[in-house]
């Protein structure tokens, strides 16, 4: 079975889904079930429950909005993804808070060329467990924000939250 949490954070309801204690999909939306239909038929066919606690998945995250952004860095996450694709997300997980890459430099933290920024791009916006695989942290090279799945204003609080405090 699927679990799910509907959390309140400052950037806006957070769904929040598990299995066996393993996020398996996340998203700024208050309707768990459009992550849930995000996810690989073979999880949906488990079905979907939402409960009220998914113990250390809603204290780690309710931690990492309160100001411990490091809270959520090492709960465990699994999506799909050909070999490629799983190193970019590993590498995206080992973006600090407080700091940004390019595509570009993603590619190349993954063991891939420079070039595959293209590649980046493609596994940030197919990533399913934002903001545990922290895609908000990939900005284009040539400047600006770029996209996000949940919109410019949730990438924007992401990266101010994770900002460094003087």
């Amino acid at each position: 079975m699927i679990e799910a949490q509907v959390l309140p954070t400052p950037a806006g309801p957070l769904s929040v889904l598990a299995r066996d204690g393993v996020l398996v999909a996340a998203g700024f939306t208050a309707d768990p079930v459009e992550m849930f239909t995000r996810l690989s038929p073979s999880l949906r066919t488990e079905g979907l429950d939402v409960v009220d606690d998914l113990a250390e998945i809603t204290r780690r995250t309710m931690a990492y909005f309160t100001g411990d952004l490091t809270a959520i860095d090492t709960l465990p996450v699994s999506q799909p993804g050909t070999p490629k694709r799983q190193a970019l997300h590993k590498a995206l997980r080992e973006v600090p808070p407080g700091t940004t890459v390019t595509y570009a430099d993603l590619a190349e933290r993954a063991g891939l060329p420079r070039t595959a920024a293209r590649a980046a791009g493609s596994a940030c916006a197919q990533n399913l467990i934002a903001p545990f695989v922290p895609c908000h942290r990939v900005l284009p090279g040539s400047g600006g924000y770029g996209g996000y799945y949940y919109g410019t204003p949730v990438k924007e609080w992401l990266l101010t939250h994770e900002s460094p405090k003087i």
